[in-house]
């Protein structure tokens, strides 16, 4: 596996990480979901390629460690399907496995 590819892809998640929090920063009222979704398609980016690798990039397990209990204690009212994704993304990126089970489900379920 090509080592500058995980590296532009671990910035990627960084920048776009960076991004979300400016804009969490800039308005109080409504809530910066394109910017976290840009984010979660970044991360699974990144986790789709490193997915067999010992090691990751530092940055990226800073801006996925504790993910969600951020995103819960930052606001006082955050979307469900925010904090949904943020937990789904935890599972894939420290467990190896999607908790959503959609189309995925083993037969006779």
């Amino acid at each position: 596996m090509d080592n500058s590819e995980k590296n532009r892809l671990a910035m990627a998640v960084v920048d776009r990480w960076i991004s979300f929090q400016g804009a969490l920063g800039r308005t109080k009222r409504k809530y910066p979901t394109p910017e976290f979704l840009s984010f979660v398609e970044a991360v699974r980016s990144y986790t789709d390629l490193t997915r067999h690798d010992q090691l990751i990039h530092r940055e990226v397990a800073n801006a996925m460690n504790g993910l969600t209990e951020f995103l819960r204690l930052e606001r006082k009212q955050v979307p469900g399907t925010i904090l949904y994704e943020a937990d789904r993304l935890e599972c894939l990126f420290f467990a190896g496995f999607d908790p959503h089970f959609e189309g995925d489900e083993p037969p006779g379920l």
